[in-house]
């Protein structure tokens, strides 16, 4: 029977040789009459081979591992690659003499010889015909004899009974080949292109599964028709072998029905599984449905997870798709559902959390102690979704956890900075690979509740992309109305997030969407007065930063003045962040100072906080002298809070121009002009010469022109400016203003009015200039903010003019050279 060494050989990598053509030589019978006429060499280096008999025509690879074997090759293939092969009588004799090998053998001729990484040599050899061994001649450096060739008698070729053998050899060969799992089906290919018809008994008794002897009393016989009835003799008996094991596998088969298979399937899997550490997935089933039976879903819940299960458990394990299924429903177990902790309903303890963590802002604390009230007063209160907007460092995201606590309820946060993929919210149809819950479900399961505290952080800084827009997937998070059942694309259903409590922090509202906005209560949080940041760094800032820095109180004390140094010197911002980071270096020099036990000075002192802190650099932000005309103290509104603003003017001889300068933006640039030309239009309102209007040019700058400005703030900053240029008055020191104006000298309202009443505060200004509408937001300003500020509230720009200008007289225009 062929085995499988008629496609690949033991010990040999298909890469090292040219093509299977030199392992499956398909001899013609041209082939085997020139191999016929080659003659035999009167002495041959014998190779005795352990359990191969090699056949005339048949190409076999030989692993050569034998002191005198490996010299024999290697002598042989420097000369003419012709040597005899022989088999042995006892494959366990290492070091074989002539009676223990066969006589009869076959030479071969060396095809190829390849040394192996293990210091062996493996030869292909292609055997050419017969011979015996007459006599030995010498066994060292290896065996040699003289040797006789064996005549084979073959059939004359009008013998039909010869041609019908092996045809038989042929097709049972063939059988063979089908009904053995272990042969390949490309060596069919290999039997059906041989035409010499000895190569074919060759060639099939080589590979028939026959041991040495066997195979030896084959190679033996000298008549090639009796040769070939001994083959095919052996040739039924293998093929009935195969027929008989063939019948009891598939009896065997049979008698194993659909059940004990899978039964036995199952136990082998999960033993596989157990052995390499992990759990059975009928452990992990039975593990999701006792799971399944606590969670409080409605029936249109459960439905869907038992034909989701379902789903699974019909899967194949080994398939992509159950692992992504499993994802799933691990996801679904632990979600929340219609699971919610116990409110606190105590508004008195809710009130001290709030002032105890957090000093000021009072409007968003009195926001949550109604909402509480509310809730506990109905019970059945959809929460509401507040957007807390400010500028950086004013405490809009740290007061979500105090919130969370004064409810009682679990807190969770994201941060929607940069996010610009609306699967991030959604999340992905789980037939995608690697899909995942949007963050909203993501973080329902990270609380563990379905009314949590929920902060969306940055919201204003949402961005978009061809992925979509996460701003329009939010609306059904935040509109009240729709997320009783929000849709994930992952969960495939809708999830209730009505009783959630979701808090929305912006530094500004200009950048989010309006349909957006239009779902949230908005709640200004401004900046901080210096008051304010004193007592927030001595109740919270620097306690915390004497905890982090392994300090104790009694290390160092900061007194308030010097605090109110670190505030005006060395931080411009209406928050606290860069203060907490000022304060944290000043600690950090004295732990050090306490680490290598050095002196300091237990009490903090002006001199200190230079020392460790460096010159200030911030005082450039108190107002300036006005020791000159046409220098004005506007007030501007920024994303960090309010700051003043300088604006500045200078006159020449010319033609009336007006050049701007200061990076200014469009909305700044028609104040100017319209400031302009309401002063031509009511020169005589203000005292004005024409000619000196007509005769020189203004340059009006805002200092700092790397900054970009704009804004309608500066009007009558601006006006103020100009007619104080022209008349050559001095501005009054430490008054400062903001407004809009018209064509007709009407003063209108602006806005950011708290954050620059604070910022003015911060710069020692006295006086403010306001339109008369803006009284309104003065109003709802804490008084102790205003102490030391007085108020002027104007409708016409010749009030503004009155109130500003010092009467006290610089230069007349005319008098410029």
């Amino acid at each position: 029977m062929p085995n499988h060494k008629i496609i690949t050989l033991d010990n040999l990598s298909l890469n090292e040789i040219d093509s299977e053509a030199e392992l499956i030589p398909l001899m013609t019978p041209e082939d085997e009459e020139e191999m016929t006429k080659e003659k035999l060499p009167k002495l041959l280096p014998i190779l005795p081979l352990r359990n191969t008999v090699l056949f005339p025509g048949v190409v076999i690879p030989i692993t050569a591992g034998r002191d005198k074997s490996i010299k024999l090759i290697d002598s042989a293939n420097t000369g003419d690659k012709i040597i005899g092969v022989v088999a042995q009588k006892d494959e366990s004799v290492e070091d074989p003499s002539i009676a223990d090998i066969h006589t009869v053998g076959t030479v071969a001729k060396i095809l190829r010889v390849l040394k192996m990484p293990d210091g062996n040599i493996t030869v292909i050899l292609q055997g050419k015909k017969r011979f015996e061994i007459d006599q030995i001649v010498s066994e060292e450096p290896f065996l040699q004899a003289a040797v006789k060739e064996v005549t084979e008698t073959r059939p004359q070729k009008s013998d039909k009974e010869f041609d019908e053998i092996v045809e038989s050899i042929k097709e049972n060969a063939i059988q063979i080949i089908k009904e053995s799992p272990n042969i390949p089906t490309e060596a069919t290919f290999a039997i059906k292109n041989i035409e010499s018809q000895s190569f074919l008994v060759n060639f099939v008794s080589s590979n028939m599964n026959l041991n040495v002897d066997e195979k030896q009393n084959l190679l033996s016989i000298n008549d090639l028709k009796e040769r070939a009835l001994e083959t095919l003799r052996f040739m039924h008996i293998e093929l009935q072998k195969l027929e008989i094991k063939n019948n009891i596998q598939s009896k065997v088969r049979f008698d194993l029905d659909q059940q004990q298979r899978e039964y036995f399937l199952h136990q082998q899997m999960k033993t596989i599984q157990e052995e390499l550490g992990g759990v059975s997935n009928e452990q992990e089933f039975e593990e999701m449905r006792e799971k399944a039976k606590s969670k409080k879903w409605d029936e249109k819940v459960s439905k869907h997870f038992e034909k989701e299960f379902s789903k699974l458990q019909r899967m194949n394990p080994q398939a992509p798709d159950f692992g992504i299924q499993r994802n799933y429903l691990e996801l679904f177990l632990d979600l929340p559902w219609n699971e919610y902790s116990k409110d606190k309903f105590d508004l008195k303890l809710a009130q001290k959390i709030l002032d105890r963590d957090h000093f000021g802002l009072d409007d968003v604390k009195k926001r949550i102690i109604e909402h509480l009230a509310v809730l506990k007063l109905r019970n059945d209160m959809k929460s509401p979704i507040i957007c807390l907007t400010g500028p950086p460092g004013v405490g809009k995201t740290s007061i979500g956890k105090s919130i969370a606590e004064s409810l009682g309820r679990e807190y969770v946060r994201i941060s929607l900075g940069g996010l610009r993929d609306e699967a991030e919210i959604r999340g992905h149809r789980k037939t995608y690979i690697g899909a995942l819950p949007g963050r909203i479900i993501q973080s329902m399961k990270k609380a563990g509740t379905s009314n949590p505290v929920f902060v969306l952080d940055e919201i204003d800084k949402l961005s978009y992309s061809h992925n979509g827009d996460p701003s329009s997937a939010l609306l059904e998070v935040l509109d009240p109305e729709q997320n009783k059942e929000f849709y994930d694309n992952f969960l495939e259903m809708g999830y209730d997030l009505s009783k959630v409590m979701f808090i929305a922090t912006s530094n500004t509202m200009s950048t989010i969407q309006p349909a957006l906005k239009d779902r949230m209560e908005v709640i200004k949080m401004s900046g901080y007065t210096t008051e304010e940041k004193v007592e927030i760094a001595k109740q919270h800032l620097i306690p915390k930063q004497l905890k982090e820095h392994g300090l104790k109180a009694k290390d160092v004390t900061i007194g308030k003045k010097q605090i109110e140094k670190i505030i005006e010197g060395y931080t411009r911002e209406s928050g606290v962040r860069n203060l907490e980071q000022k304060i944290a270096q000043v600690i950090r020099s004295i732990a050090k100072s306490v680490a290598m036990e050095e002196s300091y000075n237990n009490k903090l002192t002006d001199d200190d906080v230079v020392t460790i802190l460096g010159v200030p650099r911030l005082e450039r932000d108190k107002a300036e002298g006005n020791d000159v005309a046409g220098v004005v103290t506007g007030l501007a509104w920024t994303a960090v809070g309010g700051d003043i603003l300088f604006i500045e003017s200078l006159i020449s001889k010319g033609k009336g121009s007006l050049t701007l300068t200061g990076n200014l933006g469009t909305v700044m640039k028609e104040s100017a002009t319209i400031a302009l030309e309401y002063i031509k239009a009511n020169a005589e309102l203000f005292g004005l010469d024409q000619d000196v209007i007509s005769k020189y040019n203004i340059h009006l700058h805002v200092p700092e022109g790397a900054t970009p400005k704009d804004g309608p703030s500066a009007g009558i900053a601006m006006l103020t400016s100009m007619i104080s240029l022209l008349k050559q008055e001095k501005v009054k020191k430490n008054i400062a203003m903001t407004g809009e104006i018209t064509l007709r000298g009407k003063v209108l309202p602006v806005g950011g009015i708290k954050e620059k009443i604070l910022a003015a505060k911060r710069a020692n200004i006295k006086e403010i200039i306001l339109c008369h509408e803006n009284k309104a937001d003065i109003d709802e300003i804490k008084s102790d903010y205003l102490t030391g500020l007085t108020f002027h509230y104007v409708k016409e720009m010749h009030e503004v003019i009155a109130l500003a200008l010092s009467g006290q007289k610089v230069k007349n225009p005319k008098e410029i050279s």
